[in-house]
């Protein structure tokens, strides 16, 4: 079961999982050192044990397996055992009471503030039951300052932990959140700059050439290859302006996509389908993924003479597949002289750690470009 959880980066992530390591290391050594010096129970030995088996394993686990951090049935597991570990111990002034209190790391820096809390104060009523259990002499305790004071600060502590981790951890998101949001408007007024030197400057040299070689009549056929190239040049060049000035803006690909698409379809005869969903991905990876898709489209609608374009995004085996068919002449033998959309599409794959696979379709007729980008346990790209 997975409880709502607020949004973190993979290096806030990683700083509480270093804290939960070294703090149960320095408590379980802690512990042990009591257990060895001092005795406690008639078990001490298997204690120490426990203690050593369950550290070893826990931190392993939450270093090997990053899906644990989030997950409240695994925060559960944690909790029960550890809790087990100073009931185990038959005092409530258990050398495990600092162990216990790692347990709390993950959960709070997890969860929003109000659910944070809630763990934290339901940890010390669980806390207080194991203290009853193991014979809390209460009569004694309200008669003696000294034990009382004592008692009041095993069931205090965790909620003072658990206000300062919850703060820390909010304060973190929230810098890093700023941080997204100022990159996000520098990202945005640089491709709105590089899209006003393209139109302005290099967009209207190659419209310059255009009709500069417009003039040449009877022209000879090198000069009107020429002009094909300069125009489609011109488009290809339109299409990026266009790109540079509307960005995705956090908008879902699949919708992205189909609004490609119906700009492709009204100046084409070629109808396109966009089918399925992607999950939610980082900003940069989305916008290589619909940049690498929209170019695909924009091949198929240009060069492939095609009736009718696919696109299929899905998620299988942990991997995000986005395939765009046509049922067009297909690939060229030799690419077009002075193309680079393909290197282009390739770059941006390598870029996010994806695969690019360009072919004929199964029944030889038109080509199929597959994107696969692994994602992470949670579904994101990583």
């Amino acid at each position: 079961m997975r409880t709502p959880l607020a949004p973190e980066s993979p290096q806030q992530q990683g700083l509480w999982v270093h804290l939960l390591v070294a703090s149960r290391l320095f408590g379980a050594a802690i512990a042990i050192a009591l257990l060895s010096v001092h005795r406690v129970t008639d078990h001490d030995q298997a204690l120490i044990v426990a203690a050593v088996g369950w550290t070893a394993f826990s931190c392993l686990a939450v270093l090997r397996w990053p899906e644990l951090h989030r997950r409240a049935s695994a925060w559960v597991v944690d909790t029960i055992v550890v809790l087990g570990l100073i009931l185990a111990s038959e005092d409530w002034r258990s050398p495990f009471y600092i162990y216990g209190l790692t347990t709390l790391i993950l959960p709070v820096t997890e969860l929003r503030a109000r659910p944070a809390v809630v763990w934290g104060m339901t940890w010390v009523v669980a806390y207080f039951i194991v203290a009853v259990l193991t014979a809390l002499p209460a009569e004694r305790t309200l008669r003696e300052t000294a034990r009382l004071e004592t008692l009041a600060t095993h069931l205090l502590l965790p909620l003072v932990i658990t206000l300062a981790l919850g703060y820390a951890a909010a304060v973190l998101r929230r810098l890093h959140e700023e941080r997204e949001r100022r990159e996000q408007l520098a990202i945005g007024a640089e491709r709105q700059r590089i899209a006003w030197e393209l139109h302005d400057s290099a967009k209207q040299r190659l419209h310059a050439a255009s009709l500069v070689l417009s003039t040449l009549e009877p022209a000879p056929t090198q000069v009107l290859h020429a002009r094909r190239e300069l125009d489609a040049a011109v488009a290809d060049m339109q299409s990026a302006i266009d790109e540079l000035r509307t960005p995705l803006d956090g908008r879902p690909l699949d919708e992205a996509l189909r609004e490609r698409a119906g700009e492709l379809a009204e100046i084409s005869d070629t109808e396109i389908v966009v089918r399925g969903g992607a999950p939610p991905l980082p900003d940069t990876t989305r916008a290589h993924v619909h940049r690498i898709a929209a170019e695909a489209l924009t091949n198929a609608v240009r060069h492939a003479d095609a009736d009718r374009i696919e696109v299929d995004i899905a998620r299988r085996d942990g991997v995000l597949l986005v395939r765009v068919r046509d049922d067009g002449r297909g690939m060229p033998a030799e690419a077009r002289p002075g193309t680079s959309g393909l290197r282009g599409m390739a770059g941006r794959a390598a870029t996010i750690g994806a695969e690019l696979d360009i072919a004929p379709c199964d029944d030889g007729r038109g080509t199929t470009v597959t994107l696969s980008l692994p994602l992470d346990p949670t579904g994101d790209a990583p």
